[in-house]
């Protein structure tokens, strides 16, 4: 019974934080325009898509389940991009369903591109709900013993919410080459302060901020050093993930480019996260595991999440222009 009071207290106050909090991934590099809006377009290539999935808590409680699918392109200076996510937590299987639209435009500050500035908006959809009847109260436990059939005396007004959310941010790069360069952004997100409230009580989102930093230093022909850093703020809650990964290029030709990462990052009072990856042409498979040390290691025995990122960049084929002529008389 102990162990099942312990459940049942784990995922109430699991789910409470997700309510709170919006979600949050290891590999915040490989999710560019959950990250900041400015990212859109922001790539070498004419559509990018990315996939990341993300399980978390399966040791303590019915797994964190987080998917989110994106695509952006660019038009001249403008980029373009849409992104959503399906986050389900909790033994109530509470889910989040958010769909947006991001556009960004690039300014040059100088003639040969080296600093540029993207500032971005998005702006969409954001879809809440909760199944009432997988959840257990304290009504049902009669002084002797628990029974999940007896009724809960709950009253319910209302199990989903839909809002519009609106965010804004900037991205800044200083680039001289593909293995040097350096990327600075920040963005706020639920600016409109949308109503997640599931009663007739207002309960205003949080403003969502988020700041980041990265770099991409050669160390010499095969090695580069990709160090950085994120700091999100959302109410009473932060976050700091700080850390690096480090790029072994396998080969550098373009038509068979290949190249391997291996990194460390430290989440502040929460967790260490090892991540690997491989590039493959267009081609980029990313897989993080988180290692817990919060106060949760009693029931997590260390184990946190595992997560997945694939990207994947299409180029169209641009064929040569032919000037035809027309062959003289006398051939």
């Amino acid at each position: 019974m102990k162990l099942l009071y312990l459940s049942f207290f784990l995922s109430f106050i699991l789910a409470g934080l997700s309510r709170a909090q919006d979600i949050h991934w290891s590999q915040f590099n490989d999710n560019q325009l959950f990250q900041n809006p400015g990212h859109a377009g922001h790539f070498d290539g004419d559509f990018r898509f990315i996939g990341n999935y993300r399980d978390q808590w399966r040791s303590v409680t019915v797994p964190f389940s987080t998917t989110a699918v994106s695509v952006d392109g660019k038009f001249k200076n403008f980029g373009w991009g849409v992104n959503t996510f399906n986050d389900q937590a909790g033994d109530g299987k509470f889910r989040t369903v958010e769909m947006q639209g991001n556009i960004s435009y690039a300014i040059k500050l100088t003639q040969d591109s080296t600093h540029v500035i993207r500032p971005g908006v998005n702006f969409g959809m954001n879809h809440r709900q909760i199944n009432w009847d997988a959840l257990y109260f304290d009504n049902q436990y009669n002084g002797y013993v628990f029974d999940p059939g007896a009724p809960t005396n709950e009253i319910y007004q209302n199990s989903r919410k839909t809002n519009l959310s609106i965010g804004a941010g900037m991205i800044y790069e200083w680039y001289r080459n593909n293995r040097f360069k350096v990327l600075v952004g920040a963005g706020a997100y639920n600016l409109n302060r949308p109503n997640q409230g599931f009663y007739d009580l207002d309960i205003p989102r949080e403003i969502r901020m988020n700041a980041f930093l990265k770099g991409t230093f050669k160390l010499n022909e095969k090695w580069d050093v990709i160090p950085s850093a994120q700091f999100s703020t959302q109410g009473v809650y932060k976050e700091l993930i700080i850390g690096g990964s480090g790029k072994y290029h396998l080969t550098r030709k373009k038509d068979i480019y290949s190249a391997l990462y291996g990194g460390l990052w430290w989440r502040n009072k929460d967790a260490a996260c090892l991540s690997f990856g491989y590039d493959y042409k267009d081609l980029f498979v990313g897989i993080s595991y988180d290692i817990n040390f919060s106060k949760l290691v009693p029931a997590s025995q260390l184990r946190g999440g595992i997560e997945f990122a694939v990207r994947y960049v299409i180029r169209k084929f641009n064929p040569k222009r032919i000037i035809h002529r027309v062959c003289p008389d006398y051939i």
